[in-house]
């Protein structure tokens, strides 16, 4: 029971850090997005500029928050060997020094906004917004270091989520550029150096988180690649030669009008030494609101072992069935299905052997 609880715990911690690392990136991009709007002066008369900034101001907050319950829960997960002092100093890290290391640096470019921040009568407003202009640095960096780190990067949905941060970004650069009192010639090269790192980023990932086999090269130790590689489930191949379980399910019946009918029972079978999913498909004419068979089908997929037994029925003595099924490999077992229907709802209940 222990073993399981501690299993548990460690998968939910797993969930937590991927899920705090993909909040922490949408709520810094739209800190960044809101920051470079604020520097425009972006207002309306529904929304007014303070407005904008107490927003920015909160949403920096969260963010922070986020990213710190994602670097304990990291830590805490224990799969990695990522200790709490590579969430601070770069590059020391045995997982993934490099985009791990960048993760690090963009914590601490927080950390020093947030301190900052609140040391900003004693710092004075020329250090606080160096630093605060230094913090914008920390959306790219923790850009590369999820997509580097991520165990999702390659997934469709963080590929489409990552895209539409990045776009945002583009579209808040775009618009500050344009509204800059800078010299064309100044705002033409920013616009092409945000292009060029947008290209170079694209073009890394494609060539590297995207492709197979970069869990090794990004820098993962050996005993991780192993324990992820590791099957931790036996699958069987062949069922016992005998076995017992009880099967609940449902019936649905249908007639063409014409005196023909056709009955699916599917069911779960439990309770026994192999658990699987039954099928069972009457079809013939009608005979007293049963079915005297003409054809059938019946399929039994066990939980644990590859394939799927199918075949057809070869007794049928009121509710009481005998099919004969087989996998692809030609192992045939007899089902005797024992079922109680109950008319009124459908439901269905019996035992099942195999032999």
């Amino acid at each position: 029971m222990s073993f399981l609880l501690a299993a548990s715990n460690t998968k939910a911690l797993w969930y937590l850090t991927r899920g705090t690392g993909v909040v922490s990136l949408i709520l810094l991009t739209t800190v960044l997005v809101l920051g470079v709007l604020g520097v425009t002066r972006w207002r309306s008369d529904r929304w007014p500029r303070f407005l904008v900034a107490g927003l920015h101001r909160n949403l920096t907050l969260f963010a922070i928050a986020f990213v710190v319950v994602h670097v304990v829960t990291t830590v805490a997960d224990g799969f990695a060997p990522i200790r709490l002092v590579d969430a601070v100093v770069p590059f020391i890290s045995a997982y993934r020094p490099i985009w791990l290391g960048l993760g690090a640096l963009a914590f601490d470019l927080l950390l020093a906004l947030t301190l900052t921040s609140l040391l900003r009568a004693r710092v004075g407003l020329r250090l606080w917004r160096a630093v605060h202009w230094l913090a914008y640095a920390a959306w790219p960096l923790a850009l590369v270091h999820g997509l580097g780190t991520g165990s999702d990067s390659r997934l469709g949905w963080l590929q489409i989520l990552t895209l539409g941060c990045a776009a945002a970004v583009a579209a808040a650069v775009a618009v500050r550029l344009l509204r800059a009192d800078a010299r064309p010639r100044l705002r033409i090269a920013a616009g092409v150096a945000t292009v060029a790192v947008a290209a170079l980023v694209l073009g890394w990932y494609r060539s590297g988180p995207a492709q197979p086999g970069w869990a090794a090269r990004a820098g993962t130790p050996t005993s991780n690649l192993r324990t992820a590689s590791a099957s931790p489930v036996s699958v069987r191949t062949t069922l016992p030669a005998s076995f017992d379980g009880k099967l609940t399910g449902r019936l649905a019946r249908n007639a063409d009008g014409a005196g023909n009918v056709g009955i699916a029972i599917g069911g779960n079978v439990t309770g026994g030494a192999v658990e699987g999913v039954l099928k069972l498909t009457l079809w013939g004419a009608d005979s007293n609101g049963g079915v005297a068979m003409t054809d059938s089908e019946v399929t039994f997929q066990p939980v644990g072992i590859a394939g799927a037994y199918s075949g057809q029925v070869v007794g049928l003595d009121g509710n009481l069935v005998q099919a004969d099924v087989a996998n692809s490999a030609g192992d045939t077992v007899r089902l005797t299905i024992s079922l109680q229907i109950d008319s009124a709802t459908g439901a269905v209940t019996g035992t099942v052997h195999g032999a």
